[in-house]
């Protein structure tokens, strides 16, 4: 286990935010659940933002198949 080091705001906060949640919870399963949920929307926001290149590298394409799509559905 590796330990961080934390200044004592920090540490009050957490140790409030515990003790007033619905869910009893350790300052250490807070900071993991935070660092998760931070991870995972720093994983997001990147793949957004390759989705996005994707998106404007390709968008005459797209658009070109779109319509083509919405066309034969139209005549279906």
């Amino acid at each position: 286990m590796k330990k961080i080091a934390i200044d004592e705001a920090t540490s009050k906060l957490l140790d409030d935010l515990a003790e007033t949640s619905s869910r009893r919870r350790s300052r250490s399963a807070l900071v993991r659940v935070a660092l998760r949920q931070y991870a995972e929307r720093q994983r997001r926001r990147e793949t957004d933002v390759k989705d996005g290149e994707v998106f404007r590298k390709y968008r005459k394409r797209l658009a070109r198949q779109a319509r083509a799509l919405i066309a034969e559905q139209a005549r279906s």
